[in-house]
């Protein structure tokens, strides 16, 4: 037992394990997430709706959507966005890791007569030879990627965008990452059931690291006939790490804000978002 507690509660290297199929393919937490994505009132896995329809309406004006645009929405979700730019004219394709999100945002297209293709896929494997001009990458999805991941995602945004086009996206700020600490909670059944429909015990470690600025949130499950471990990583930028990511991969950041929907900049913000520019 005493071993076992040492490996729940053990720090990996930053960005050591990546686990995102236990959350995104999971048959009971891609149901949570659905969940969570269309309730219009909270802001969990997607924003609520008044803000969505507020990031819309900015994100047309401001990257100038509509008839003959083309936009790869990476982490679509149930389509939330794409369904609404693809209402604009806008040529849309979306690209999410949840087969259950993917199939409830075909739905809601077929039923809307809108035309949106989705991929069922891990947008870090994903491959094209379409061309386009936005690339929206939406609730700090990007927070969530290593170094290394980072980097390819960006290069592949790069490759796949016309020239001329743009990359806008959101990230976790410093001043998020000051306002965490850590932590070790243990629960029946955490979160309210969200992991399993059985009965369960879990761990939530939460680990800083300040070097890096990445706070790691790290579950153990244990269930009767089965343990595992899901890492959520949360990398955290200033505007000057970001823009430097952005130089790297071939881009120059024309324009920061504190959000999707074009609120003006505020360091003391918990999140802020940035308009690049593919060179």
């Amino acid at each position: 037992m005493f071993e076992e507690l040492e490996k729940i509660n053990a720090r990996p290297e930053p960005f050591e394990f990546y686990t995102a199929s236990d959350l995104w393919a999971d048959e009971h937490t891609s149901e949570q997430m659905l969940r969570f994505h269309l309730n219009e009132e909270i802001d969990v896995s997607s924003r609520k709706v008044e803000f969505i329809n507020r990031s819309v309406e900015w994100i047309a004006s401001r990257l100038n959507v509509g008839a003959g645009i083309k936009i790869a929405d990476f982490g679509c979700g149930p389509g939330l966005y794409a369904a609404r730019l693809a209402q604009r004219q806008a040529d849309v394709t979306g690209i999410d890791f949840s087969k259950r999100s993917i199939q409830y945002a075909q739905e809601v297209a077929t039923r809307d007569g809108l035309s949106i293709r989705y991929v069922n896929q891990n947008y870090l494997e994903f491959e094209t030879d379409d061309r386009f001009h936005l690339i929206l990458m939406i609730m700090c999805d990007f927070c969530a990627l290593s170094p290394v991941q980072r980097k390819r995602m960006l290069r592949k945004f790069h490759q796949i965008l016309e020239p001329g086009g743009s990359v806008l996206l959101d990230v976790y700020s410093l001043a998020a990452f000051e306002g965490r600490e850590e932590g070790a909670i243990y629960e029946a059944n955490l979160l309210d059931g969200f992991w399993s429909p059985n009965k369960y015990y879990g761990f939530l470690n939460t680990f800083k690291y300040q070097s890096e600025k990445v706070i790691l949130d790290k579950y153990t499950i244990i269930e009767a006939d089965r343990t595992r471990t899901v890492y959520n990583w949360l990398q955290h930028f200033t505007p000057e790490t970001l823009e430097k990511e952005f130089f790297e991969c071939g881009f120059v950041v024309e324009g920061l804000y504190s959000d999707v929907s074009g609120s003006p900049f505020d360091p003391e913000n918990d999140e802020f978002a940035a308009v690049a520019k593919k060179l």
